[in-house]
């Protein structure tokens, strides 16, 4: 459809059902308003064309915090921010994509198919990354223009840098692809594109998430070909909403304090001989604890017992979703939450013990929330940055002010879990 058909396609409101459907019904016309604004910004800077819609979720890591790098086990969610596309095949070997806020991105992709250490971090090489893994898969690619905007907040441990990624390679899955390549190997793609092209060395469970959609338990045991299955739990028709809490903290120089867990927790695990902590268990590390304590420290000792419990965690809480017991899946969101805080240490930064907001924020929480149910814990990497809550739908109004009365308006973000992965809409 041309790129004004579709502007009054959608001021008509022809796509308010499968907004609803992917939104949910109350947020159809600020979604509406979003589409058109992107379709508006994409005429602007590229004309009447043949124009296509996409959208890629952001992801919630739901358990199993700090465990991935290990070959660890995870439970994570796509939730209902996400990167929406509009995008244009192109007769020459042009990516060109203009993010809103940002300036457009432009590779030529029968050139630029190779690492260059020179454009590590740069969003140009992560549109390369993914050309290339679709050339290594046998698959077609070519040229196309692109329109992106994204309610994914920075630094919010949602993921916005693998929506983006999974975004790149879902535009090339229906345009030049017929929409056949299958989400978990776009997912693949975009961290060989993070790994190889951007210069970060990701694990796979931000890709996955954002590209598979609904809840998703990942078991890392074998890298290469993590096993992904689908997790089916509704949470809003639970009663429950997702509520992320952006404390404001300070992310600088915490770099050493997130490079820390994995180092310490391989530590642990090259004491016995082995690369990571899934290759040994738990029994190993306690009939070995004094000469653990004296070679690699107390703190290392804590976080391998906090991967140990976390991983038999993950498998508790996936099996109680897919049983509907909403109890124990609480039971272990609490166990997750208080492990990260007392033995993998990740709630606060020792370099600055006077500013704890996600201590602050668990704390609020845990009153706001007691008695009434649901659950909370940290959220993604920690030291600062976000926590994550499960509130009744009674109480959310409650609990946003009480957060936003600590942190400041907009603290608190409402959130759903999304059913859908990378989609064309």
């Amino acid at each position: 459809m041309k790129t004004t058909e579709l502007l009054n396609s959608i001021k008509a409101g022809a796509l308010d059902a499968r907004l609803a459907e992917i939104y949910g019904s109350e947020a159809v016309e600020a979604q509406r308003e979003r589409y058109i604004g992107a379709l508006d910004d994409f005429y602007s800077m590229y004309g009447e064309r043949e124009a296509s819609l996409f959208s890629v979720p952001g992801r919630s890591e739901i358990s199993g915090n700090h465990t991935d790098h290990n070959f660890g086990k995870v439970l994570a969610g796509s939730i209902n921010l996400d990167i929406i596309a509009v995008a244009s095949k192109t007769d020459d070997s042009l990516i060109r994509i203009k993010s809103r806020g940002f300036d457009e991105d432009c590779v030529d992709i029968s050139e630029y198919l190779t690492p260059n250490e020179d454009d590590y971090f740069k969003s140009s090489a992560l549109i390369a990354g993914m050309a290339r893994a679709f050339t290594n898969n046998d698959l077609k690619i070519g040229g196309y223009v692109a329109y992106t905007t994204s309610n994914v907040f920075k630094g919010s441990g949602l993921s916005s840098s693998a929506a983006f990624e999974v975004m790149i390679g879902n535009i090339l899955n229906y345009l030049y692809n017929d929409g056949q390549v299958d989400n978990v190997e776009i997912a693949k793609m975009a961290q060989f594109a993070e790994n190889k092209f951007f210069g970060k060395p990701c694990g796979l469970m931000d890709q996955v998430a954002c590209a598979v959609g609904g809840f998703v338990a990942i078991d890392f045991e074998t890298p290469g070909a993590p096993v992904i299955e689908k997790v089916n739990f509704d949470l809003t028709s639970a009663g429950y909403a997702l509520c992320i809490v952006n404390t404001g903290g300070n992310h600088a120089d915490l770099n050493e304090d997130y490079a820390s867990v994995p180092a310490e927790m391989k530590s642990v695990a090259a004491h016995f001989g082995y690369a990571v902590l899934r290759q040994m268990t738990r029994e190993q590390l306690l009939g070995d604890i004094k000469s653990l304590r004296q070679n690699v420290g107390d703190r290392a000792v804590l976080r391998a017992l906090h991967f140990f419990d976390e991983n038999e965690r993950v498998e508790i809480q996936a099996k109680a979703l897919k049983d509907g017991d909403i109890d124990t899946f609480f039971e272990n969101v609490l166990k997750s939450g208080r492990s990260s805080f007392m033995y993998l240490q990740n709630v606060f930064t020792t370099k600055n013990v006077y500013e704890q907001g996600l201590s602050l924020a668990l704390c609020i929480t845990e009153n706001v929330l007691r008695g009434k149910g649901g659950a909370f814990r940290v959220h993604g990497g920690g030291f600062a940055g976000t926590i994550q809550a499960f509130v009744p739908m009674a109480e959310v109004e409650n609990y946003r002010n009480a957060i936003d009365g600590a942190f400041g308006a907009g603290a608190c973000y409402v959130l759903k879990i999304r059913p859908y992965g990378a989609i064309s809409i």
